[in-house]
């Protein structure tokens, strides 16, 4: 099945001229660091000054803003569905969990555009059905775990997606600067509490 971002430079009918299309590839791969960067407040402008074209050629070859950045973060989100679904497939209930969740965490700490979409700081109604997935396949994986005994079954599969977007550090807190790997610092506090008492030390993610 093709990308929402393959769909799209189909739909801009650019496929079957080379500088069209590099120029929209360059557009998209604009869009993808301007989002990673800035977030959902980016501007046609900032992409097309990453990309070095201009304005002209950004409308010419991508139909709007709200289709670049709803089908950039909505293969985004597919790859994290499926992520969700092979981890629950990993024999190893725990393993799966904890290596979804440095997936997940990551990819969020990566992309203040994903991040901000996740987070309903701005709204892209084109991204609900594959949040909805999301929401479905990570149900799945936290269920089995708690099943499993290795998430605590006092806490709803709920509070397991807020526990984990906790991990995700701001810049600065109180004078102090985070690390380059303070998500990963993070997560590993988030994931030992987590784990039922007594858990085994060895039995924890190696985040």
């Amino acid at each position: 099945m093709r990308s929402a971002v393959e769909a799209l430079l189909a739909q801009s009918e650019v496929s079957s001229r080379a500088d069209a299309r590099r120029n929209a590839e360059r557009l998209i791969a604009a869009a993808r660091q301007v989002l990673d960067e800035q977030g959902l407040g980016l501007t046609t402008r900032d992409i097309a000054h990453r990309a070095g074209v201009g304005l002209g050629t950004l409308y010419r070859r991508i139909p709007s803003l709200d289709a670049l950045l709803a089908a950039i973060l909505g293969d985004l989100i597919d790859e994290m569905t499926e992520r969700a679904r092979r981890a629950a497939e990993v024999p190893d209930p725990w393993l799966g969990f904890s290596g979804f969740a440095e997936d997940y965490v990551q990819l969020r700490a990566s992309s203040c555009g994903l991040h901000d979409a996740l987070s309903g700081a701005g709204k892209v109604p084109e991204l609900e059905a594959g949040i909805n997935r999301l929401q479905r396949e990570m149900r799945r994986l936290i269920r089995r775990a708690q099943n499993a005994g290795v998430i605590r079954d006092d806490l709803d599969w709920c509070d397991v997606p807020f526990a984990l977007a906790t991990a995700i550090p701001t810049d600065r807190t109180i004078g102090l600067e985070a690390r380059p790997d303070q998500w990963r610092r993070n997560l590993r506090v988030v994931l030992d509490g987590l784990r039922p008492a007594g858990s085994k030390s060895g039995e924890r993610s190696s985040v």
